[in-house]
């Protein structure tokens, strides 16, 4: 069964791209690939956020608004994929970074998670809106 997953990511035209983002591998390609596809159906990285559970919700009962909170709805399977690959690419640099500086702001290992979760989707939009691979940028250029 894995390796008829791998031949079928492998014959697909963005599963280079896909693959280039640190902590993508065959499984979660796979799964990224057969929910969001070529990003065409959504228009924006904000609508892959919020289709995977990645992007915060505000929770409100008439007049008081409670602010900003994990999203309990999206799509369960293709959040998981998001979290597998995020906590697989804490070994990369540039990931590292980013949720190393989130813990130095005070957020707790799950809440800097989250937030490069929904990096990872604005990254990952991007690389298959354009079509190109990874490629991580030098902190002095961020």
């Amino acid at each position: 069964m894995a390796g008829r997953i791998e031949e079928l990511l492998e014959a697909h035209p963005l599963s280079k791209v896909l693959t280039s983002l640190p902590g993508v591998g065959v499984r979660t390609g796979a799964r990224i690939l057969i929910e969001v596809g070529d990003s065409s159906t959504l228009p924006t990285a904000g609508h892959v956020a919020a289709y995977a559970g990645l992007a915060p919700a505000t929770r409100s009962s008439g007049s008081s608004i409670h602010g900003e909170q994990p999203s309990r709805r999206g799509h369960k399977q293709l959040k998981r994929a998001f979290f597998l690959s995020t906590f697989a690419a804490l070994s990369d640099p540039a990931s590292r970074a980013y949720y190393d500086k989130k813990i130095a702001q005070g957020k707790h290992h799950t809440h800097a998670l989250r937030y490069l979760a929904r990096r990872r989707a604005d990254v990952l939009f991007a690389m298959l809106r354009d079509g190109t691979s990874y490629a991580p940028q030098p902190a002095a250029t961020r």
